[in-house]
């Protein structure tokens, strides 16, 4: 019996002091909270900030070295990078302005996000929760003002993407930006533009089966309505791309009639 209640025992690794030190320094630096060339706080005041050793501290510092977030410099401090680029930050520049490049986003975001919904039903703390639901009643506080909701949806992604405290999940979406929003009809980064409210209420709805699922602390579901989600985003896409081609074939052949 001993043996098959430590079988199904689960014990999760409660994170080092280190790994949390650097999680929240990370944050600040590329939320622009800690600016290119600014100098981090004396070694004596973060470890007072965060109750830590010096020890933790350096180590902490060593991570966001290697990182290319901050630098060393001998006598003077520490300092956040000119350019704290991390190696996700270059995506955005190699995406186009096309539905096809639409496409690729939508499938890099299922292969984020999916999971991402999960961990945040199973790792949100109250704060994160409620931030995803800040960002979920802005979305329909603007949707009911008929004004432009994109940003606002990417709140609300991004803000699950934090729940799952692993800021990977942050930087990517980060690095994706404003092109991980659906496009309205006139462009497929119309993310200041207005789109049809049937368009957006849809959208709220399966953003609204996320919320639930993640409030429930459901990972399954969670996931499933995420999948559910950008799978009619990418199907929205592809109509797009069809509607293209028949207003093509449209062209094409009164020219020629």
């Amino acid at each position: 019996m001993a043996t098959d209640f430590s079988d199904n025992l689960k014990i999760e690794r409660r994170p080092k002091l280190s790994e949390r030190v650097v999680t929240a320094l990370r944050s600040q630096v590329l939320s622009g909270e800690f600016k290119p060339g600014q100098k981090l706080p004396t070694e004596s005041q973060l470890t007072e900030v965060f109750g830590v050793s010096r020890t933790v501290i350096r180590e902490a510092i060593a991570t966001l070295a290697a990182d290319g977030l901050v630098e060393s410099r001998q006598g003077a401090g520490v300092f956040v990078c000119e350019s704290p680029v991390m190696a996700f930050s270059s995506i955005s520049q190699e995406i186009g302005n096309k539905i096809s490049h639409a496409l690729n986003v939508i499938e890099v975001r299922m292969g984020l996000e999916i999971e991402s919904a999960g961990l945040a039903a199973v790792r949100r703390n109250a704060a994160q929760e409620a931030a995803i639901h800040e960002a979920f009643f802005e979305f329909d506080r603007l949707l009911a003002h008929g004004e432009a909701t994109g940003r606002t949806d990417f709140a609300f992604h991004r803000a699950i993407a934090a729940a799952t405290n692993n800021p990977f999940y942050v930087e990517v979406l980060d690095a994706l930006g404003m092109r991980a929003i659906p496009c309205d009809i006139t462009s497929p980064w119309g993310t200041d533009s207005v789109l049809a409210r049937e368009y957006e209420e849809g959208l709220q709805q399966e953003h609204l089966a996320i919320l639930k699922a993640i409030s429930a602390g459901d990972p399954e579901a969670a996931r499933d309505a995420m999948r559910a989600h950008l799978a009619a985003s990418q199907q929205r896409y592809r109509e797009r791309l069809s509607d293209e081609q028949a207003e093509y074939r449209f062209g094409r052949n009164s020219k020629n009639s």
